[in-house]
């Protein structure tokens, strides 16, 4: 079974089409990349796959539940880490795990033996009495993927992860993210090339809503007959591949 299945899926704002009869499949355990163009259609699919809105037609699975008819037994499938950082900036980074805990109802000793297990995976010892306002964009960001996996999520959305970090930041959230390979299926979006194929067991790259092509980046490049990854994205955006 694919930890991801669209089936024609399909989203319309009135007269435009955001995302256009999409198909494709995520494995279990894959990093999974969306790339595009602004407009392509990546957020608007990620909220889809995610519950936040609901497609015109066609369908996606997540471990084989409908988005559709399954809403609830999806959302406590997945779990998302957004684009905007979203941790409480007046507490700090134990009170925020604790109230991730509090929400999915963790007894004590769970909630301990949860924030001790992510602390470390995510390298927040150091921080973890620190008010969250106080902290830099790149341990704000690991926060929030912290509290992401709280609720042992089957499937973790990133939604630009390292937007705006600078490049150590942007580096050592590579190696985290690097370590979540295999334990979580991952569909990432970045604007950030070299992050996607850094990273990424296969990349689907969409235009216009509609998916243009979805391989690992070697392939994509040998499609595109260049070994530049950035340059393939071009050339096959623009429709000038070989």
């Amino acid at each position: 079974m694919y930890a991801i299945r669209t089936a024609n899926l399909t989203k319309k704002y009135k007269d435009i089409i955001a995302v256009d009869q999409l198909n494709l499949q995520v494995k279990k355990g894959e990093l999974f990349s969306l790339l595009g163009v602004n407009g392509a259609g990546k957020t608007t699919t990620i909220k889809m796959l995610s519950c936040l809105t609901q497609p015109t037609s066609g369908d996606a699975f997540l471990n084989g539940k409908s988005i559709c008819k399954n809403t609830a037994a999806v959302k406590s499938l997945i779990a998302v880490s957004p684009q905007e950082t979203a941790v409480a900036p007046g507490l700090s980074v134990r009170e925020n795990l604790e109230l991730m805990c509090g929400v999915h109802g963790f007894t004590k000793d769970k909630q301990n033996a949860k924030i001790a297990e992510l602390t470390k995976l995510l390298g927040l010892e150091s921080v973890i009495k620190k008010k969250a306002g106080k902290l830099s964009g790149g341990w704000q960001r690991r926060l929030s993927i912290a509290m992401a996996l709280i609720s042992e999520p089957e499937i973790l959305f990133l939604d630009e992860p390292t937007l705006g970090l600078d490049v150590l930041a942007r580096s050592d959230l590579w190696d985290l993210i690097h370590s979540l390979k295999g334990k979580v299926t991952i569909i990432l979006t970045t604007h950030y090339m070299e992050e996607a194929e850094t990273l990424s067991d296969r990349i689907a790259i969409m235009k216009d809503g509609r998916l243009l092509i979805c391989d690992t980046a070697d392939k994509i490049k040998e499609t595109a007959g260049t070994d530049s990854f950035e340059q393939a994205f071009v050339r096959i955006v623009k429709g000038v591949a070989k």
